[in-house]
């Protein structure tokens, strides 16, 4: 039997992501898999807010501690993909893509202007967690979709063709497979999912 296509859609926050695996079948959508990702060692629960632990900090320090918490929730992304990759080809799916939920807007700014905007802060933290899965998803060899949350709705109606409400009732639905929770994280993160596989059928 060939294998069938499956994505992963991510919905990232400050420390976990919510992930969902759905793979697309002859007849139907399957959600294979529903977890939360952690994305920080818990022994060191600053690194929850990695901006905010070296807002005071010299730039020099401020780069290597930054860079050390990044080489974790990459570590930590990289394990739990490598682990549903896995999963999912036991059940007959190869996972071809990833996506991950984008912030609203992105800005460029150096270290420095960060530590200096409470704003910027928020903005590179959300950054800090969404940078460390694409990079893991690059390490298990799986191309990356980023797409801002504002602009998802419309990126599904590009790439599916269906009506919104079709979707969103289809998302609502896929719920069932797996129960709660079923919010708002994993609903974004699985018809980014769609999106993906349907272009991979």
């Amino acid at each position: 039997m060939a294998e069938q296509t499956a994505a992963i859609g991510f919905s990232a926050h400050s420390g976990w992501a919510a992930l969902i695996v759905l793979g697309s079948g002859a007849a139907n959508l399957s959600v294979l898999a529903r977890s939360r990702v952690a994305l920080i060692d818990d022994r060191d629960p600053e690194s929850k807010h990695p901006y905010h632990a070296v807002e005071f900090l010299c730039v020099e320090e401020a780069t290597g501690r930054l860079r050390g918490y990044l080489e974790v929730a990459t570590a930590l992304a990289y394990a739990a993909i490598e682990s549903h990759c896995d999963a999912a080809r036991g059940h007959g799916y190869q996972v071809k893509s990833i996506g991950i939920i984008e912030s609203a807007g992105q800005k460029q700014s150096s270290l420095s202007s960060i530590l200096k905007s409470h704003a910027l802060i928020h903005a590179a933290e959300g950054n800090h967690f969404r940078n460390a899965l694409s990079a893991a998803a690059e390490r298990n060899g799986i191309g990356v979709c980023r797409v801002p949350a504002r602009a998802l709705e419309d990126h599904a109606e590009n790439k599916l063709r269906l009506p919104l409400q079709r979707m969103l009732d289809t998302v609502k639905s896929l719920g069932r497979q797996v129960g709660p929770p079923w919010g708002a994280d994993q609903k974004k993160a699985a018809l980014l999912a769609w999106t993906l596989v349907a272009k991979n059928v």
